[in-house]
């Protein structure tokens, strides 16, 4: 499985949904996650029809965080121009991993 990491520090176990089929998806259905998930290419989220609260990371093509938002369930979110990706982990985990617009992620493994 692969991993989300910055600066060289393991930050979460990471599914990654490129598919068309599985971001439709992203975590619905679920109730929680384990680590992350990366939805890419995506430009916005929504939390319709989601048991829980997510933190939302939107990415840009180098990887940089461009902007983070919680999201609590039955909500849309705006589309964030400069973004490539969106990086899903249940509320609080930005926290934990101090993760904030600026740094740079990359997934690895």
């Amino acid at each position: 499985m692969p991993w989300l990491v910055r600066d060289g520090e393991v930050l979460a176990t990471l599914e990654v949904a490129s598919s068309l089929g599985a971001r439709a998806k992203g975590l619905l259905g679920r109730d929680g996650i384990e680590g992350a998930l990366l939805l890419q290419p995506a430009k916005s989220v929504h939390t319709i029809g989601m048991r829980f609260a997510i933190d939302v990371a939107f990415v840009d093509r180098e990887g940089v965080v461009v902007r983070t938002v919680c999201m609590k369930p039955w909500r849309v979110g705006r589309v964030v121009r400069k973004a490539r990706g969106v990086i899903e982990a249940e509320a609080g985990s930005f926290a934990r991993w101090n993760l904030v617009p600026g740094d740079v992620v990359e997934v690895k493994g």
